[in-house]
């Protein structure tokens, strides 16, 4: 890597990115999401535990939507903020 000062700034952003999220949802890693909304982690390869994911809300307003809103949310808002319109 040849610009150095870039490769910290990005990984400075990444860093915000990545502990804001973590700090909002309670992890990073999506089988510990599960466990924290859900009591437990799917194997969401496996038909039957997809099923059942599904039926637990995986995919319902208290699943993973929000998860992914939430990490919309704050890139979102470094986005806005990194070109000056926060």
């Amino acid at each position: 890597m040849e610009d150095i000062p870039q490769l910290r700034k990005a990984r400075d952003i990444a860093t915000e990115l990545y502990l804001r999220f973590r700090q909002e949802v309670g992890h990073s890693v999506c089988g510990e999401i599960h466990k924290l909304k859900f009591g437990r982690t799917y194997r969401l390869y496996e038909p039957e535990e997809m099923k059942a994911f599904h039926e637990a809300g995986g995919h319902g307003d208290d699943g993973c939507p929000p998860v992914c809103a939430a990490a919309a949310r704050i890139a979102a808002d470094i986005i806005l903020r990194l070109r000056g319109s926060a």
